[in-house]
């Protein structure tokens, strides 16, 4: 067996951890890419999520805590990305050093929250953007509805995927929704960078692996991802 066959059988088994782990509500670590953000975040499906892994994401990740939407959930809800319909002159020329646009959408918070930050509030708002996706996909939930069950601004940034997802943009929002596309999961996820205390920056690969082994979650590289799924 060469070299190119083994690595293929080591990618798809990487990718087998991470599927099995999604389809279990268990989160996942990616790494996207070192010449992008160089980040790895810690990913839930939405559906998951409880004030237990808000915890989790504030004190082992650190980073904003963001939901990902499909771009079909989020043209059927009417989200717009936020750079769109802001009115602002800081919106005029928005560079980014890693991509060519924001996948940013809506903060909101449930009406049924109080502040919104806390891990509660912000479960709740996390686990109905689970459920509302996964009814938006098939049409029986609309802008109206959102409108009815979810304020903005608030403390949940919900970031919109690219059409093509892998195929369009290669950011942890596709990365995490194809992830959830092949775990047959609705098309709503979770993501948090990981941050480094002592650095100042993101947490380096090695050490977010180091992580994932020690309280046994797979981690997974985006190119994995990418070769396996796009």
């Amino acid at each position: 067996m060469d070299t190119t066959t083994n690595t293929h059988i080591e990618s798809s088994e990487v990718i087998a951890d991470a599927v099995t782990a999604f389809s279990n509500d268990e989160p996942v670590l990616i790494h996207d890419f070192t010449d992008r953000e160089g980040e790895t975040d810690i990913i839930y499906p939405a559906r998951a999520i409880d004030a237990d892994a808000i915890a989790r994401l504030r004190n082992d990740a650190g980073g904003l805590i963001c939901t990902a939407v499909s771009d079909a959930v989020a043209t059927t809800l009417e989200l717009p990305f936020l750079e769109d319909v802001l009115e602002h002159p800081a919106t005029a020329d928005h560079d980014l050093g890693y991509d060519t646009r924001s996948s940013f959408s809506l903060p909101v918070n449930h009406r049924e929250t109080f502040t919104g930050i806390t891990d509660d509030d912000r479960a709740k708002t996390i686990q109905r953007l689970g459920v509302i996706a996964a009814a938006a996909d098939t049409g029986k939930y609309t802008a109206e509805d959102f409108a009815a069950e979810f304020r903005t601004p608030g403390h949940v940034n919900v970031l919109r995927g690219a059409p093509g997802l892998l195929s369009d943009r290669r950011g942890h929002t596709e990365l995490g929704l194809a992830l959830a596309d092949v775990a047959d999961c609705a098309p709503a996820v979770v993501v948090c960078e990981m941050l480094d205390d002592t650095t100042g920056n993101a947490t380096a690969p090695a050490d977010a692996q180091t992580y994932a082994a020690e309280n046994d979650m797979a981690f997974i590289d985006g190119a994995t991802l990418v070769e396996e799924l796009a």
